[in-house]
Parts: C-alpha cells; sequence; structure tokens
C-alpha cells in the first residue's frame, strides 16, 4: 500500500462494532487487511481491505479481526468485566486500557 491510512484507534481503546454493538479492546493494528481471501469472502460485511484492521478482544474474550469503518469509540466510558482483558491490560482509565501503567 503506497500511502497508508493512519489508524484512528490505538491499542489499548476501548471500541464497540458499528454492526454488532459489542464492545472491545485493541490489542493489535494492521494498516490493511491481511486476512486471507477466504477468511474476507466468508465474512458477512466484506468491508474494504485497504483501511486499517484491528484486532480486538471482545467482551467474551473472543479475538476479532476488525475493519475501520465498523468501529467506533466506547461511549460508556466504562471498563469491560473480563478476566481476560483484565490480565492483559490491568488499568482502565477515561476509555483506554494501558498495560502495566502504560501501553
Amino acid at each position: 500500500m503506497d500511502n497508508p491510512s493512519i489508524p484512528k484507534f490505538e491499542v489499548g481503546q476501548a471500541i464497540t462494532h458499528r454492526h454488532y454493538a459489542y464492545r472491545g479492546v485493541v490489542i493489535g493494528i494492521d494498516l490493511e487487511c491481511r486476512a486471507s481471501d477466504e477468511w474476507y469472502h466468508n465474512n458477512r460485511t466484506q468491508p474494504r481491505r485497504d483501511q486499517p484492521w484491528y484486532n480486538v478482544l471482545d467482551q467474551n474474550g473472543r479475538e476479532r479481526y476488525v475493519a475501520e469503518e465498523n468501529m467506533r469509540v466506547d461511549p460508556s466510558n466504562e471498563a469491560l468485566d473480563n478476566p481476560v482483558i483484565a490480565s492483559v491490560f490491568p488499568t482502565f482509565v477515561n476509555g483506554r486500557y494501558y498495560r502495566q501503567g502504560r501501553n
């Protein structure tokens, strides 16, 4: 990709999915979709591949791969109640998670 998009979200940021309304936290970022063609074609929403995609740990502790256009900042400003998330990000302040005090 010649001009990769600048990601709008950061590792540790709490998000909600625009279509499925689950809450989660960003744990990784790809500047474009790196999933296989098979995975992509089985994805129900089929967002553009040429945008940032995020690894998100959802409120149930399940890892998901989400296109930026399907994410928004979590408006609740509340921590997710899941021990898996708490083990990865022990600190939550103002809608953002931190690993051992910082990312």
